[in-house]
């Protein structure tokens, strides 16, 4: 398995990296093909120390987790826990996948603030004209691509990823849709075409 750290505001550290590899082998358990790992070790606000891992399959599929605690050591084997019951859950679904075939459908994430004064952002974005205070500015912007999937792939990807919605192309219909997690345990679809009744 390929692994590789960043460590972010803590000194490198080869006691963590020997701890995370060892609760990576774990992972092959499940799946024994090649696979990457890029975890990411960090300190917030001076004594919460936080583990972010992503982990690349062998079929491209990315599963994604961030635990933080005092002590970096539990930070690590709870993500690792958390990725691993994912794993569990949908092992079959992940061995049989097969990335669907179909166009990749680009989008735009942006950010918006209604605030007069403007937000501290990174990388900073020009100022409106005054006449256009209240009305709402971009202050970030991502592109990212919509991928030809079902809504059942859509589910189990958003939770692999451990995000609260995925912006997706519905192979079916071949529209955008969107998947979201809701409060009482299940999930939202978006469709974004009207159909008739």
């Amino acid at each position: 398995m390929q692994v590789a750290f960043t460590f972010r505001n803590v000194d490198s550290n080869e006691n963590h990296r020997e701890y995370a590899r060892e609760k990576l082998e774990r992972i092959n358990k499940y799946f024994p093909d090649p696979i990457k790992a890029h975890i990411v070790f960090s300190s917030q606000r001076g004594y919460l120390f936080e583990a972010d891992v992503q982990i690349t399959l062998h079929n491209g599929l990315v599963v994604k987790g961030n635990e933080a605690t005092e002590d970096m050591h539990s930070s690590i084997d709870l993500v690792m826990a958390k990725i691993e019951r994912q794993l569990r859950r949908f092992k079959d679904r992940i061995r049989d996948h097969k990335p669907q075939q179909g166009p990749h459908r680009p989008f735009f994430h942006r950010v918006v603030s209604l605030d007069s004064e403007p937000a501290k952002v990174d990388p900073p974005v020009p100022a409106p004209a005054p006449s256009q205070q209240s009305a709402p500015r971009i202050i970030r912007e991502e592109k990212f691509v919509a991928v030809p999937m079902t809504v059942e792939e859509a589910i189990m990807r958003m939770n692999l990823q451990h995000d609260q919605f995925l912006v997706f192309q519905n192979v079916l219909t071949h529209d955008i849709n969107v998947v979201y997690r809701r409060n009482d345990d299940t999930y939202g679809l978006i469709e974004t075409a009207h159909h008739d009744k």
